[in-house]
């Protein structure tokens, strides 16, 4: 049985993730029935499930009648790719994702302090699981400083790449650069426009590059956004955003951007960086949490704090084609390293591991 809160937001990280493990776990043990309570038209995204809407009242019915369902179907184990577990009991093993831990590192990123979430649902559903997922060796570390939980609880399965995100030929990019309407050299950021993505940053460095192309930031607002949107106006017309892409575009997008530029303060896992390497794009990261372990040595690593680092190796990028086409070369490699199949069969060990040693809440 899992929960399908995530698909809310298919397009955010969360529902991103939701639908891919839910999709591969499926295709990995055909023979286990999966049971998914979700939102209204949230089905559509787990075909391979069946599917039972989620309570909607917040409190009440997420955390009271939602366990009393789930009690009835008596589950041989519960899995929360959203990383919470209902308040009330549920009367099955456990195992849920946790993707990251910001707000707990700099709340100043988040809108509100979500009292209810940070205070009570998120540490005792850590506390509570029979074992916790984390999508990096970083996010292993802050549950284990943030939580004190024991480190034998938590295992580790990094997020997959989808096989859409390729290199693609000439003849396929050529409708989509139209279609878009994307200039002929672009710098790329894609992710929510939000203060831990640091994007202050990147238009500082953007806006000092000698022969410059244009920037292109594929993402929605999410909050606190209205300094970042206020200097990308003061920046003129040759910084694009494109707020809504459909998502079987941006594996084109990818493959037209020079660069991929993400030099978020904070990443769970930052799958964007991931993504662009698979299809064959240079990336530069921050030196900040997770990235530099998901990129390995296949890209470039900057002082998340550095305007003018970035500036530089951003230059050196497109300036430097033997650079870019080792970058290119390295990163469909390390790209390669990550699937959802491999992520499946992980999170299902997970949960035989929850089955098999139970551990009393």
């Amino acid at each position: 049985m899992a929960d399908g809160s995530g698909l809310e937001r298919p397009r955010a990280g969360v529902g991103v993730y939701t639908t891919q493990i839910l999709h591969a776990m499926a295709v990995d043990r055909p023979d286990c029935a999966l049971t998914v309570f979700g939102p209204p038209g949230g089905f559509v995204h787990v075909p391979d499930a069946t599917y039972l809407l989620l309570p909607q009242t917040r409190l009440i019915g997420r955390h009271l009648r939602w366990p009393a369902m789930i009690r009835g179907l008596r589950p041989h184990a519960y899995f929360g790719p959203a990383g919470a577990l209902p308040l009330g009991r549920i009367d099955c093993p456990s195992v849920i994702t946790i993707h990251d831990l910001a707000i707990y590192r700099d709340p100043r990123w988040f809108p509100g302090r979500q009292p209810l979430s940070t205070r009570l649902v998120v540490p005792r559903s850590v506390l509570r699981a029979d074992v916790v997922i984390a999508v990096s060796e970083n996010t292993a570390r802050d549950i284990v400083e943030i939580f004190r939980l024991d480190r034998a609880r938590i295992q580790v399965v990094p997020h997959g790449v989808s096989p859409k995100m390729r290199p693609m030929s000439t003849e396929e990019l050529v409708d989509a650069r139209s279609r878009l309407n994307l200039p002929d050299r672009f710098v790329l950021f894609v992710g929510t426009v939000e203060p831990r993505k640091n994007l202050l940053t990147l238009l500082e460095a953007w806006a000092t590059m000698r022969d410059r192309p244009d920037l292109v930031i594929v993402g929605s607002w999410g909050w606190l956004y209205e300094p970042v949107q206020e200097m990308m106006s003061r920046l003129g017309p040759r910084v694009h955003h494109l707020d809504s892409v459909d998502p079987a575009d941006l594996p084109a997008i990818y493959n037209l951007a020079r660069v991929l530029a993400h030099p978020a303060w904070y990443e769970g896992f930052g799958l964007p960086p991931l993504e662009a390497m698979a299809c064959g794009t240079p990336v530069i990261v921050s030196d900040r949490s997770s990235l530099p372990e998901v990129v390995g040595n296949a890209a470039l690593i900057v002082p998340a704090e550095q305007p003018q680092a970035w500036r530089k190796e951003l230059e050196r990028v497109l300036d430097d084609t033997q650079l870019a086409a080792d970058l290119r070369h390295r990163g469909i490699l390390r790209a390669a390293e990550f699937s959802w199949s491999r992520s499946a069969r992980l999170t299902w060990s997970a949960i035989d591991d929850a089955i098999r040693n139970r551990v009393s809440p």
